[in-house]
């Protein structure tokens, strides 16, 4: 086997939550600036990868950290797995809870991760159903028995579940490429805020596009 073939067989893409609540097709939800320009760069990091897995949050318009209109987002609740009011989105049954035009179909995916089924649960990242990482969503599980190494990230939000994705599969110790051209932020502090917290991590890399993924998987 030479060293490419290697590299591709152990490398998986991980689109999180790449839905039509998180860009501005679906403006009353949380339209993330510019989150319907990443299908392109998803695509094109899938195809250095052996597997292709995603995540979709999957809420309830009920839940007890839903508010009405934006400007009463982001506040405390005071529930332990669900620490800030959004307003409701990706609701199933809903068109921003389906994934952005151009990306495959569920059942095309290798795998697929479904977020804050309960009302009681809004977590952000997509490995563990809970905000302390104590209950598994089974995809590091799913990695690890398929022989997964590198995970190439991408997806929305940046700031909040791209990030955090990307933190927990650093600690479970996979190396981590972060596509910076296939996900988007919330806003600009924020996600300074998540460059500073991922360069903690030695195994996760930042990187502007899918070519320069293509770079970083012939280094490792």
């Amino acid at each position: 086997m030479n060293t490419s073939t290697r590299i591709f067989d152990a490398t998986a893409s991980f689109d999180i939550d790449p839905q039509v609540g998180f860009t501005p097709l679906a403006p009353s939800e949380l339209p993330v600036p510019g989150g319907d320009e990443i299908v392109g760069e998803l695509n094109a990091m899938a195809a250095l990868a052996r597997l292709r897995v995603a995540s979709k949050d999957a809420h309830t318009p009920t839940a007890p950290w839903v508010v009405e209109t934006h400007a009463e987002m982001l506040q405390p609740t005071g529930l332990p797995n669900a620490d800030l009011t959004w307003v409701s989105h990706c609701v199933p049954g809903t068109p921003g809870y389906e994934f952005i035009p151009g990306l495959p179909a569920e059942l095309d995916y290798d795998f697929v991760v479904y977020k804050g089924v309960s009302p009681s649960l809004h977590p952000y990242g997509a490995c563990f159903h809970d905000l302390a990482d104590k209950l598994s969503t089974g995809v590091i599980e799913y990695l690890k028995a398929q022989g997964i190494k590198n995970v190439i990230v991408g997806g929305l939000a940046y700031d909040y579940c791209v990030k955090t994705t990307a933190v927990q599969l650093a600690k479970a110790e996979f190396n981590v490429i972060v596509n910076m051209a296939a996900t988007r932020a919330i806003a600009d502090n924020s996600a300074a805020d998540a460059t500073r917290e991922l360069g903690n991590y030695p195994n996760i890399r930042l990187v502007a596009s899918a070519a320069d993924v293509a770079v970083a998987l012939s280094a490792l």
